[in-house]
């Protein structure tokens, strides 16, 4: 939270003035009720009203105190939904996915990633689908509607290749067909566990990415134990890392390492609410008025109920 004026907020002075004021003037009449009535009386009379003179006092104090933040016009950050915000989920479906060192699988490991991020991401934000392996495929352009793209996501099959670049480049066609305004945010996310061995390289991507102004999202899959049964063979296919992240850093976007479920989910969060929210100040300052005339409204209630006055 900030204020508008922050200027103002020495109006605090007068609260915090008010309140040494009534605390000096509470100890001063303790000692006279001490010097001029009997001990026993002194204590019945503290007991009886001392707490609820405190508890009006500080309700009035705190009152004040809100009122002159209201003053000084507060604001506080919210997120704003963005319109026609889009992003395209690049899934690898290479046959080295089909790996089990992630269980239950590297590719069905990327399906469930893919599956939940279509399930807690806003509702306004459009999501397509492409599938890469020797190349890539655009499965489904942007939209709102989440039953079509899960229904292809479960269907996602395993061919021999792995063309990163060709991906990302068409992800950017899908985007810039869908939503062609350069300001509506947009950002692609690349779900893989290895690194281009068909089609374009990755920095031709990488490149193509920063001058559309896309971040690009990488997120691995696998170990670097991983092996696949090829034309019976067991072939080795350890997780590439290192060229995701480079992609994810040079475009913008950030590298994740993951194999938990709820790593996944907070990963998937994080990426949903970078890109289809932005950070808007908005004032406040009928809310903290509201509050202080609570507080003082509760500080006058309570002296009316419980010494038959105001002050």
């Amino acid at each position: 939270m900030s204020v508008e004026a922050p200027i103002r907020l020495v109006a605090l002075v007068i609260p915090a003035a008010l309140f040494a004021w009534y605390a000096f003037a509470r100890g001063r009449r303790t000692r006279e009720i001490v010097r001029f009535t009997s001990i026993d009386l002194a204590d019945r009379v503290a007991s009886r009203s001392g707490w609820r003179r405190w508890v009006t006092a500080g309700a009035g104090m705190l009152g004040a105190v809100v009122l002159a933040v209201a003053f000084a016009r507060p604001v506080v950050a919210v997120p704003i939904p963005q319109e026609q915000a889009s992003l395209m989920l690049a899934v690898d479906v290479s046959l080295s996915m089909g790996s089990e060192d992630v269980e239950p699988s590297r590719i069905e490991a990327a399906q469930d990633a893919a599956a939940r991020f279509a399930a807690i991401a806003p509702a306004d934000l459009n999501i397509g689908l492409v599938a890469f392996a020797g190349t890539a495929l655009p499965v489904l352009a942007p939209e709102t509607d989440r039953g079509p793209l899960l229904a292809a996501i479960e269907r996602l099959g395993l061919g021999q290749g792995t063309a990163i670049g060709e991906a990302i480049f068409s992800s950017l066609d899908q985007l810039e067909a869908a939503v062609p305004d350069p300001e509506v945010p947009k950002a692609v996310v690349v779900l893989s566990d290895g690194e281009t061995t068909m089609g374009r390289p990755d920095t031709e991507a990488a490149a193509a990415a920063v001058e559309a102004a896309v971040p690009v999202y990488t997120i691995s899959f696998g170990t670097r134990s991983g092996t696949i049964d090829f034309e019976g063979e067991r072939i080795a296919v350890p997780v590439a890392p290192d060229p995701l992240r480079l992609i994810a850093e040079t475009t913008g976007g950030q590298f994740f390492e993951t194999a938990s479920e709820s790593d996944l989910s907070q990963i998937l969060t994080e990426i949903g609410s970078e890109i289809a929210f932005e950070t808007e100040d908005r004032e406040v300052t009928d809310w903290f008025a509201a509050g202080g005339l609570a507080l003082l409204a509760l500080a006058i209630a309570g002296s009316i109920r419980w010494f038959g006055r105001i002050i």
